[in-house]
């Protein structure tokens, strides 16, 4: 019997550099998005190299839509094993400029969305009786906070924070709660915090922000979704069975913690 992961956020970026990647070692894979033109047409691609993959359209921040989502999984392929909390996104504002609906949309994707998340895993596997991962989306804003990028960064910090009270929590049904903290990848989010970047800079010019922060990484490039893919496949599989409540940096060497 294969095993069974779900990827939230997973139709492209990061997300679908890890299906792939547990797809290629032997999961079936329920691959999420809210972004159903472009959730149909990766589980097609995915279905093409022979892949066991199903779609799910739905929305993070909304638990029963979560909820939702375990169960499609289970009635597809019978249980479930790893579930990965992807899902989320980004915002560039000065720190004064920051304002309600931005707090607002960014907690709700990036922490009620894990939140909701973990709390549908954790309860099919307690239901199952067997163990599970649930791994989460941190990021090096998640040990570090950044100018430009407060509200986000506050939502990372807060991901590190339930990782670790679920990992306590959860460790008595043999649970384990981990999250993976990327980098500088070269993906739309990137696109999009170098244009803003450059629109509240008076001498960044584009590109020269994400120039800027690559820069700095010890190993001199930027992340490929293998390199987060890498991580997230080993905190799916059996050798990372006695990791728990732990926020792994894979950047490249950019923030030592």
């Amino acid at each position: 019997m294969s095993k069974v992961a779900v990827v939230t956020g997973s139709a492209g970026g990061l997300g679908r550099g890890i299906a792939e990647k547990l797809c290629s070692n032997g999961f079936s894979v329920v691959l999420h998005d809210i972004n159903e033109e472009l959730l149909n047409k990766t589980v097609e691609e995915l279905k093409g190299k022979n892949f066991d993959v199903i779609g799910v359209k739905g929305d993070v921040s909304i638990r029963e839509d979560q909820f939702n989502l375990v169960k499609e999984a289970v009635d597809k392929f019978g249980h479930l094993d790893v579930f990965v909390n992807n899902a989320g996104i980004d915002a560039v504002t000065p720190f004064l400029l920051i304002k309600e609906d931005e707090l607002n949309r960014l907690f709700r994707i990036n922490v009620n969305g894990v939140v909701f998340g973990t709390q549908a895993a954790a309860e099919q596997f307690i239901k199952q009786k067997t163990k599970g991962k649930i791994i989460n989306a941190c990021s090096i804003a998640g040990h570090e906070s950044y100018a430009m990028l407060g509200t986000y960064s506050a939502t990372k910090h807060a991901v590190r924070s339930f990782t670790q009270t679920a990992a306590k929590e959860l460790a008595k049904h043999q649970i384990t709660v981990n999250a993976y903290c990327p980098g500088i990848a070269k993906t739309k989010m990137w696109d999009r915090i170098d244009q803003e970047m450059v629109k509240y800079s008076d001498d960044l010019k584009p590109g020269e922000a994400f120039e800027k922060f690559s820069s700095e990484i010890a190993l001199q490039r930027y992340q490929t979704p293998e390199d987060v893919a890498n991580l997230v496949d080993f905190l799916a599989s059996e050798a990372s069975d006695y990791i728990t409540g732990q926020a792994i940096l894979t950047d490249g060497g950019l923030v030592y913690r």
